[in-house]
């Protein structure tokens, strides 16, 4: 299942970056796009919209009032040029604030945002039929979608991550912090200034380590008494 999303932005070439990025990663679908918010306001009332791109500084109408005249708002990811609207809008409630030129990778992380709010709202029931997943940047302009269910661990590599799946090895040029901070925390724990592992796969708890799938893993001084609460109240709470 696609996000649809909606562009509003009066400058073409956000608008041309934006729908490029869109184009370049699984799971967005581009509704409509639009130059100004009072264009857009009939649209995005009477349509179903995942994800709104919006612009802030706009004629007739800014994007900040355009989110308030909305009862009903969608995931917002504002794209502005200006850095001192960034309070006001996170009191608005949107999902992230990128200042243009935007980079590639800022981007997939509010979309990866998006996609995990998206998959809270949807609830329980249907987290069972569409696996939770974040995509990562592997390459210049290439993402792979990594199927969270799947992760056994995540390591640092100082400026860079690995990623171990069941089949596959990422690297990714990211913090482990920034990269731990995207996965939900009912999930997803880190337990070592090195590593994050899935917290459902965790198989034994001895001393200040833990093992998953037969490959031991050294608890950090600073975190063990917080990682043993949380496994093993989340193992308690299985039962």
């Amino acid at each position: 299942m696609s996000l649809k999303c909606v562009i509003v932005d009066d400058e073409p070439l956000a608008i041309n970056v934006i729908k490029s990025y869109i184009e370049e990663t699984t799971g967005l679908e581009l509704l409509n796009t639009f130059s100004n918010a009072v264009e857009s306001i009939n649209y995005i009332r009477d349509h179903t919209i995942d994800l709104l791109f919006l612009d802030i500084n706009m004629p007739l109408l800014d994007g900040l009032n355009l989110l308030k005249s909305l009862d009903k708002k969608p995931l917002t990811i504002i794209t502005t040029a200006h850095e001192e609207f960034a309070v006001e809008s996170y009191e608005l409630e949107v999902l992230d604030y990128l200042v243009k030129p935007i980079p590639f990778h800022r981007f997939i992380m509010a979309i990866n945002k998006a996609f995990k709010a998206h998959n809270q709202t949807k609830g329980v029931a249907v987290a069972h039929n569409d696996r939770a997943f974040i995509f990562v940047k592997v390459d210049k302009k290439k993402m792979a979608k990594v199927y969270l269910d799947e992760i056994l661990s995540v390591e640092s590599l100082k400026d860079y991550i690995k990623i171990t799946t069941h089949t596959n090895r990422y690297i990714v040029h990211q913090t482990l912090g920034s990269f731990t901070d995207e996965l939900p925390s009912d999930r997803f724990i880190r337990i070592h200034r090195s590593y994050t592992i899935p917290i459902e796969k965790v198989e034994t708890v001895e001393g200040n380590s833990l093992e998953i799938e037969g490959i031991r893993y050294t608890i950090g001084r600073s975190y063990l008494n917080e990682v043993k609460s949380i496994i093993l109240k989340n193992n308690a709470s299985n039962e």
